[in-house]
């Protein structure tokens, strides 16, 4: 019989770990929990092993959690064998050509500096000897190869700071559902379903996810809430306001068609602690699916009577 007391002292550490946003090393014993957390099968039938271009380069703030989310993806792609996981951090990775060996792609934190936040144009003038308005026009090129990736049916997954990647481009703003604006403090947060009954959700049981997390918010085109909202925060449960919200319920996942393809945005995984939750993982996983087409259901945006209260 195990001693309870050790047991107590498992479970203790344990919490105060999942509490703590310091970063956290990847060690053999940290691999090890996600791989014991992660889903082994999919909830939803795959259709082939889809190809999916895991973009992880920052120019800006660096979440230190990149490195933690490529393991996790390649712990699911291994266990589950519905995609393959190919790692990329050159620009040339969106090459128009090169673009249409995927099936998808997942932007990894890939935050740009401020103000311009511009991804691609920060790349460009790091690497080449380009002037600023020849960057400005290739960088512009880049992000439309990506544009017309989805639009064309490709898939696009994007990883809590990513949001930020084109954060000025209203085209880009459009085809994501918004823009990064700010956020508090890291806090304990409680991030709700908004329809438990819809397919992307049904990881969280109806009880949503308790977490440490920046509790982001969003401009430019969120308020046109064109998108199908899956996770939502309550502002006024939120310490640290910089400015009075628009409305009480802020979303902070959803997905979204564009054109022939499909967008899934999920604030939450500000820190590798919230991967110890298995139910994160596997709505991460359902988002793969749903980028690349496996994982059908109603994506379109939510009628205004059907929007939570505040």
């Amino acid at each position: 019989m195990k001693n309870p007391v050790f047991a107590l002292f498992i479970l203790l550490a344990t919490f105060v770990q999942s509490q703590s946003t310091e970063p956290i090393e990847i060690t053999k014993e940290w691999l090890s929990e996600i791989e014991k957390k992660a889903p082994s099968t999919t909830r939803i039938k795959k259709t082939g092993i889809k190809k999916v271009l895991v973009f992880s380069k920052a120019t800006g703030f660096k979440h230190w959690t990149i490195p933690h989310n490529v393991e996790m993806l390649k712990i699911l792609a291994k266990k589950t064998k519905a995609f393959e996981v190919h790692i990329g951090y050159d620009i040339s990775n969106f090459d128009k050509k090169n673009l249409k060996k995927y099936d998808a792609v997942v932007l990894n934190n890939s935050n740009p500096k401020g103000p311009k936040r511009d991804i691609f144009w920060d790349i460009l003038k790091e690497n080449t000897s380009f002037n600023d308005q020849q960057i400005t026009e290739k960088a512009k090129k880049y992000e439309q190869n990506l544009i017309n990736f989805v639009a064309k049916g490709g898939g696009l997954m994007i990883l809590h700071g990513a949001i930020v990647v084109q954060n000025n481009s209203p085209e880009f703003s459009k085809m994501t559902g918004g823009s990064f604006d700010y956020h508090p403090k890291q806090q304990q947060m409680h991030i709700k379903e908004v329809d438990v009954n819809h397919p992307m959700v049904k990881a969280f049981k109806g009880k949503g996810l308790h977490h440490i997390d920046e509790p982001y918010f969003f401009k430019n085109a969120y308020f046109n809430y064109n998108f199908r909202p899956l996770l939502y925060m309550e502002a006024n449960k939120l310490e640290g306001l910089r400015k009075e919200p628009k409305n009480n319920i802020n979303y902070v996942s959803w997905i979204k068609k564009h054109g022939k393809g499909r967008v899934f945005y999920t604030s939450p995984s500000h820190n590798a602690q919230s991967l110890a939750n298995p139910e994160l993982l596997q709505y991460f996983l359902d988002g793969i699916q749903y980028v690349v087409g496996d994982l059908k259901c109603d994506d379109s945006p939510l009628p205004s009577n059907e929007h939570p209260k505040n």
